[in-house]
């Protein structure tokens, strides 16, 4: 009976089409025999260098140049290669058993480095990184896609049209109009608010309404710590005075708690780093780790805040400017969030003019332009002295890939900042927004629009 990698090697030898579907994805590693690999091996130098496929003769020439085999090795490719032949074998068949040979090889060589590792043979890695190995070894799988054909495509993209995208709504109704009915996977987003606004508060409040929906929630913090980020939660969710939850009795507390537990299947977990220590490089271990330990797969993460993580490619940011640093922590965040097919809610801070304008727009976010040219929702968080009267809090949109940003570009949201919740407001708090949707009317003459060339002279 041939051997699978005998039937892999002639193949990539005499099936141009099992070829260009396979070779991206065998490692020389995954073959256990040196003439296997050294054949491999020169099949892949023929194809990357002549773009076509390689011959026998090519493969007893190129070999017979080697330096780093024997002549009993040699030998052994001569009469290996010689055995090859132009077998037929099902297209489907064959790529589908190349598919789970690299799988299980890989998975094979993962157990077998966990192991070096565990034992201490291997002085670069520690055993922190068997979690990673072994995820990896497990995703190995082909993928065949390497583009979209706008004309042989359409189909696919016709259902794509029509498909209904997988969102996260929130509890408030104009977040729901603006982001036409929530947030999508794969996607950042961004609240910009000054110091003691609310960005925590926003964060905290739509983390517990989505874990009310059943859905997983991950909320990284690096500025406050797990507890207090938990007592944010605690006032929203248990519906009590933040100031009152140290008082609360013991068992009234852990009764209130097993209420909202009944109310979900979903889980919230708190994580909290030290300032500026943290990128997405610990946050990938971070998901990988709770996969592994406790079977936990977030539906979406909130990381409180995006202008306090690190980076994963400036080390230290010794030297670079603020501008590259922030625009590269938030492109980092998106990869993640693509990556890990979640959205990822962040939020950042004003400029210090920005603090005190009523009327924020893009060019107050702090430090980097870079962050809302990768967001892909941004909305500013305005409050003021008559706003806090009212018990409300302003919402400006300020870049939006969901819908029209000048659709509700701005709206008001009711805000109780001693249960840190948000709420829906009557209608009539809406209508004194300049622009809150409704066309403006022009009452004068003054505000008309002008005709085109009004007041030119010819």
């Amino acid at each position: 009976m041939e051997k699978i990698e005998t039937t892999i090697l002639r193949n990539l030898l005499f099936n141009n089409e099992y070829c260009r579907k396979v070779l991206p994805f065998i490692k020389t590693e995954y073959f256990e025999n040196l003439h296997e690999k050294v054949v491999f091996e020169e099949i892949c130098k023929f194809i990357v260098a002549y773009e076509e496929l390689a011959t026998k003769e090519v493969l007893l020439i190129e070999t017979e140049k080697r330096t780093d085999i024997t002549e009993d090795t040699y030998k052994t490719i001569c009469d290996y290669v010689s055995k090859l032949d132009d077998g037929h074998a099902d297209l489907e068949w064959v790529t589908d058993t190349t598919e789970k040979w690299c799988r299980d090889r890989a998975i094979y060589l993962a157990l077998m480095e966990s192991i070096k590792i565990a034992d201490g043979q291997d002085e670069k890695k520690n055993r922190d990184a068997i979690p990673s190995i072994l995820q990896e070894a497990l995703a190995v799988g082909f993928d065949n896609n390497v583009g979209h054909d706008y004309l042989n495509d359409f189909e696919k993209r016709y259902d794509f049209y029509h498909k209904k995208q997988e969102k996260i709504p929130f509890d408030l109704d104009y977040f729901n109009k603006i982001t036409k009915g929530g947030i999508p996977n794969k996607t950042l987003n961004i609240a910009l608010a000054g110091t003691g606004v609310g960005k925590s508060l926003f964060m905290c409040h739509v983390a517990a309404s989505v874990l009310l929906q059943g859905k997983n929630v991950l909320y990284i913090t690096l500025e406050m710590s797990e507890e207090k980020i938990a007592e944010r939660i605690d006032a929203n969710l248990l519906n009590i005075n933040i100031k009152d939850i140290e008082t609360l009795p013991k068992i009234m507390f852990e009764s209130k708690v097993n209420a909202i537990a009944k109310k979900t299947q979903g889980t919230l977990i708190i994580k909290e780093y030290p300032t500026a220590s943290a990128h997405s490089g610990h946050f990938r271990a971070l998901l990988n780790e709770l996969q592994l330990k406790k079977s936990f797969r977030p539906d979406i993460i909130f990381i409180d805040y995006l202008n306090i993580c690190a980076s994963s490619r400036y080390k230290g940011n010794l030297s670079v400017n603020s501008y590259s640093y922030i625009k590269s922590i938030a492109e980092e965040l998106r990869g993640l969030a693509v990556e890990m097919n979640v959205p990822i809610f962040s939020a950042t801070q004003t400029t210090r003019s920005g603090s005190t304008n009523s009327d924020p727009d893009l060019t107050d976010t702090s430090e980097s332009f870079g962050l809302p040219a990768t967001a892909d929702l941004m909305f500013a968080l305005i409050s003021t002295e008559e706003l806090e009267g009212l018990g409300q809090i302003m919402v400006k949109q300020l870049k939006n890939r969901y819908n029209d940003p000048t659709t509700n570009k701005r709206f008001v949201v009711g805000i109780d900042r001693s249960k840190m919740r948000l709420y829906d407001v009557e209608q009539s708090a809406q209508s004194d927004i300049l622009d809150s949707g409704k066309d403006e009317e022009y009452n004068d003459e003054e505000r008309k629009p002008k005709k085109s060339f009004e007041g030119f002279k010819f």
